[in-house]
Parts: C-alpha cells; sequence; structure tokens
C-alpha cells in the first residue's frame, strides 16, 4: 500500500472543524501504527459526512494494515472514482484498490485497478509491475477453470458411458439367466398332478374306474353264464 496521504485540502466539503479533527487525528494516530485507534478516528469523521472521500480512503488503508480486506474494498468502492480521478490521490486510489484486490486474490479486479493507476501516472514502476503479476496471474486462473470444465465434462461423459455399460450388463446377465430358466423347464420331465390330500390323483381314478369296469365285467360274465345254465337246463327238461 502507498502511503497515507493528507488530503483534507483537495475537497471543499471538508469545512468542518471537528471533522478536520477527526481526520488529521486519525493520520497521526496511523503514522504511528496505531492503527485500531486511527480507524475509530476515521469513522468518526464519516459520522460527520458520509461522503468524505479522504474519511473513506484513510479508512481504507488503515482496514488495509488490520488485514481486514473486505471492509478495506467496502471503503474504496464508497469513494467516487471521478471525484478523485483528476486529483493527486487519483494514482494511488487505484494502486491501493489494486492492492486489497491482490490480498482477496480478486486478479481481475486487480489487473484493472492497476491499469487505471497506469493510465493516471504512467512512469509508476510498482504499478506496472502488480499490473503484470496481476494479469498473468488471472491467465493462469483462466486456463485452471478451463482444464476444471474440460474435466468435469470428461468425467461426466465417462460416468454417463459407465451407467450405460452397467444397465446393458445388467440386462445381459438378466437375458442369460431367463434362458438358463427356459432350458431347465424344457428338460425338467413334466410331473403329474399331485392330487390333494383326502383326493385320487388322475392316475388313481383310473386305476379304480378301470377295476370297477373289470368286477362289473366278471359280474357280468358270470350272470350270463347263470342265465345259459338256466336255459340249457330248461331244455333238457323239456326235452325229457
Amino acid at each position: 500500500m502507498r502511503k497515507l496521504l493528507v488530503i483534507l485540502l483537495a475537497f471543499s466539503c471538508l469545512t468542518a472543524q471537528a471533522q478536520k479533527a477527526d481526520l488529521r487525528k486519525g493520520n497521526r494516530q496511523f503514522a504511528k501504527g496505531q492503527f485500531a485507534e486511527a480507524d475509530i478516528s476515521y469513522r468518526r469523521a464519516l459520522l460527520q459526512d458520509t461522503t468524505s472521500a479522504a474519511a473513506h480512503y484513510n479508512l481504507a488503508n488503515t482496514l488495509y494494515r488490520e488485514d481486514n480486506m473486505d471492509e478495506a474494498a467496502k471503503q474504496l468502492e464508497a469513494v467516487d472514482a471521478l471525484s478523485v480521478v483528476e486529483t493527486p490521490l487519483g494514482p494511488d486510489y487505484f494502486f491501493n484498490k489494486g492492492d486489497v484486490a491482490l490480498k482477496k486474490e480478486d486478479w481481475k479486479g486487480a489487473m484493472e485497478a492497476f491499469w487505471q493507476s497506469l493510465l493516471l501516472r504512467p512512469d509508476d514502476l510498482d504499478a506496472k509491475e502488480n499490473y503484470i503479476y496481476a494479469r498473468n496471474k488471472y491467465a493462469q486462473q483462466q486456463q485452471q477453470q478451463q482444464q476444471q470444465n474440460q474435466d468435469q465434462n470428461q468425467n461426466q461423459d465417462q460416468n454417463q458411458d459407465q451407467d450405460q455399460q452397467d444397465q446393458q450388463d445388467q440386462q445381459n446377465q438378466q437375458d442369460q439367466q431367463n434362458q438358463q430358466d427356459q432350458q431347465q423347464n424344457q428338460d425338467q420331465p413334466q410331473q403329474q398332478p399331485q392330487a390333494k390330500a383326502g383326493e385320487l390323483s388322475p392316475q388313481q381314478a383310473q386305476q379304480l374306474l378301470q377295476a370297477i369296469q373289470d368286477k362289473e365285467k366278471q359280474t357280468q360274465e358270470k350272470v350270463d353264464a347263470k342265465k345259459a345254465e338256466a336255459v340249457k337246463s330248461r331244455q333238457k327238461d323239456k326235452n325229457w
């Protein structure tokens, strides 16, 4: 971060004596490394004028020293960039904005901020070096993102192919099992239907029917024999 700039005279809006006192107090505390105390002083100045670019800018520098990058970025965003471009604060404002972005690994934001700083101060070697560094890191980030996207798409394709192969293997196994079951059913001899308890099987019923028919046939033959014998007897008696 660049050294803290005292820019009280650069903005006509800073006319209140109390605000000037808080800003001066904050600057003295900042110079002594008393960042927590300077933080409070600059916030008091902002309570009196929330649009104070000096208070926002100096508070952002203090928050940077306190390693609070998110809040530092917010304070820099609160500064109207157009209001500082034409002032001595402009190059350092964009430089500090880029420095905060570097700490947050916002490579694109850092690259853009350092570029703006170079437009206002082209001979600033620090801004140029930081711009090149941020540009290279952003390019690496883009390449990594592209590679991750390619790997993700490739993994998705592989997973989809594997799912299809698993489904096909499962279907083949099911078809093979069905064929085996069907072949076993064809090879297995057909069993006679089992009779329920207390009932005759069809084979037993057939045997019983045949036995009855045979019995009836024998009985009929006996009856016929007796009739024939009786006829013979009558004929003999008559002839006698």
